[in-house]
């Protein structure tokens, strides 16, 4: 088994913090990543990959709860810790619909992050951009620092230089990114703050702000990957090698009208086309989606061109597949990893606890089975979905008690109870929709 890295107090709270209120971590996912090993060194040769100027793409595939999205930001995690910048976009009906890139392209700026950087991170990144142009310059020595009229004409020179193959289908890009640093030279930082909001898509930009960068209307359909290769551009420049960005829940496809689908498949299979012919140099694209998503007529198989790209063999047994295949299937928990990913939440616990004997004693590995086959008992036993209510319940309602009560144990003075109220939807769905309340004895 691999070696479990080192945990700082304050990492280990933020981790365990996020799983007692139930919500997925916004880091340290590769403290919880059980069952993921396999998959690592291939993904860390595709992130190499985009790192060195080339493109990889994945669809992973699993049915609810099977852990996608956990999948996705784990691998943002990894994506970070090699220089790249990452994006998640929840693919929706009426907010994020995919046909409309112009949309997809908004939301992806709007989560777009780095290591150093939350969301959106577009400014800071453009900032950086601007300053690595200048140093670039000045590296030179033909302009002096103190020089501003030149230096500033000698960043602009660079920048065109920059963004020539850019400028060449999508002049906008380079004529906002110059309005944006013409802006800030003159001391006006509304028409500046206004020229990044229309750089990353934004509707309803001030006139004023479009004219002074001398740009016209909203970014559109057709201009939306322009946006995104000249993103690229610039995060490279200025030391980001690469970009991460998962299209999640893209099996919401299926619920829409037949015309929109067809249209949001064709965007994808655009995407593809597109990466495959080179046009998108340190792009990581990764998809989500359910097995009837990819197999079902609703779906990918509705557009044959698509489905041809995306095909790959599952007759086998899941332990032969390829990790790196196009489709990548994640096999989603049982009960032996189900307690697997609960021993690693309790070990976690007590290396901060104030008594980790007793956590590990009171709490040890035949009772993490005992409680997880309780918790998936009360989801229809369905373990796929149970993840999350597990480690919420063994968080808030068992590991914290122990540590706090010098006689309190779980097999004697604890009860699972499960409340609707907390449930997901999902989660509720598997438990059959009962409105009382859940109460089951552990063995």
């Amino acid at each position: 088994m691999t070696a479990r890295p080192q945990v700082s107090a304050v990492r280990r709270r933020e981790v365990l913090d996020a799983l007692r209120r139930g919500t997925v971590p916004q880091s340290g996912l590769d403290l919880l990543a059980v069952g993921l090993d396999r998959f690592a060194s291939a993904l860390d040769d595709d992130l190499a990959t985009v790192a060195r100027g080339g493109a990889a793409f994945h669809a992973i595939r699993g049915e609810y709860g099977s852990g996608k999205t956990f999948f996705a930001r784990w691998l943002a995690e990894r994506a970070k810790r090699a220089g790249l910048a990452t994006s998640e976009v929840q693919i929706s009906e009426t907010e994020t619909p995919l046909h409309r890139l112009e949309t997809v392209y908004r939301r992806l700026t709007e989560r777009l992050s780095t290591s150093t950087h939350q969301p959106s991170a577009l400014r800071a990144i453009v900032d950086s951009w601007f300053y690595t142009l200048e140093e670039e310059v000045l590296d030179t020595g033909e302009v002096e620092e103190d020089d501003e009229a030149a230096l500033g004409r000698a960043v602009d020179v660079l920048m065109e230089r920059r963004l020539v193959d850019v400028a060449r289908t999508t002049p906008a890009f380079a004529s906002a990114l110059r309005g944006y640093r013409q802006a800030l030279a003159a001391g006006d930082p509304a028409t500046a703050e206004a020229v990044i909001a229309w750089l990353g898509g934004q509707r309803s930009v001030a006139a004023s702000a479009r004219r002074a960068a001398g740009v016209r209307g909203d970014l559109d359909h057709f201009a939306a990957l322009g946006f995104l290769q000249g993103l690229l551009t610039v995060l490279r420049d200025c030391g980001h090698p690469g970009l991460l960005v998962v299209l999640d829940e893209t099996e919401t496809l299926q619920r829409v009208r037949g015309d929109v689908r067809e249209k949001g498949l064709n965007a994808l299979r655009q995407l593809l086309d597109e990466i495959d012919a080179g046009r998108f140099p340190g792009l990581f694209l990764v998809i989500t989606g359910t097995p009837a998503f990819y197999d079902g007529q609703q779906g990918v198989q509705r557009l044959p061109p698509l489905a041809q790209r995306l095909a790959t063999d599952f007759t086998t047994e899941p332990r032969f597949d390829s990790p790196r295949a196009v489709q990548l299937r994640l096999p989603g928990f049982d009960l032996a990893s189900l307690s697997e990913l609960g021993r690693t939440v309790r070990d976690l616990y007590a290396g901060d606890a104030r008594n980790p004997q007793r956590v590990t004693g009171r709490v040890d590995d035949g009772y993490l089975a005992e409680l997880a086959t309780a918790v998936t008992g009360g989801l229809g036993g369905k373990v796929g979905v149970a993840p999350r209510l597990y480690l919420r319940k063994l968080i808030a309602d068992v590991l914290d008690r122990v540590d706090e009560f010098d006689d309190f144990d779980p097999r004697r003075h604890y009860a699972l109870t499960v409340s609707t109220a907390e449930l997901t939807e999902v989660e509720r769905n598997a438990a059959a929709g009962s409105a009382d309340d859940i109460e089951l004895e552990l063995p």
